[in-house]
């Protein structure tokens, strides 16, 4: 897939790579700040939902990517990238449901919520550590630097 010629998933990375991490802020700030639930509600929902759909599409551009550049295929260093953008697939997934949960049950008090409350917070961390470590190995991908 290409837009003006260029590979779409270049261009749907930077989307994952600004989303990704506002929505684990936004769902970090919801758990951690009780009293900006209200007003950090629907944002965080949308901002889950925004990244969720842009890591998902990421992943479905990087494995089209991918087929059209068969001489990558040998490479280890996309292999690494491609390992890592299945995780993040995951873990994006994970969260954009657990984001979800939490703001359905928005006005619950108690054992659903805390356990909610955990769970997103759990997501939340792993969705920034899962997006700078897909992202790092991508850059090293294109510019040829192993770690």
């Amino acid at each position: 897939m290409e837009i003006n010629g260029l590979p779409l998933h270049p261009l749907v990375v930077h989307a994952a790579v600004v989303f990704g991490p506002l929505a684990a802020v936004a769902a970090g700030l919801y758990v951690a700040v009780p009293r900006w639930r209200d007003r950090l509600r629907w944002p965080m929902l949308a901002l889950a939902g925004v990244a969720t759909g842009a890591i998902v599409v990421a992943y479905l551009t990087g494995g089209t990517f991918l087929d059209s550049k068969p001489e990558l295929r040998s490479s280890p260093q996309v292999a690494v990238h491609e390992h890592r953008g299945r995780q993040l697939l995951r873990v994006s997934l994970g969260f954009g449901a657990v984001a979800i949960a939490a703001g359905s049950v928005h006005a619950r008090s108690g054992a659903p919520r805390v356990v909610l409350d955990v769970l997103l917070a759990v997501a939340a961390v792993a969705l920034l550590v899962w997006v700078f470590l897909t992202g790092e190995a991508g850059a090293r991908a294109v510019w040829g630097r192993s770690g």
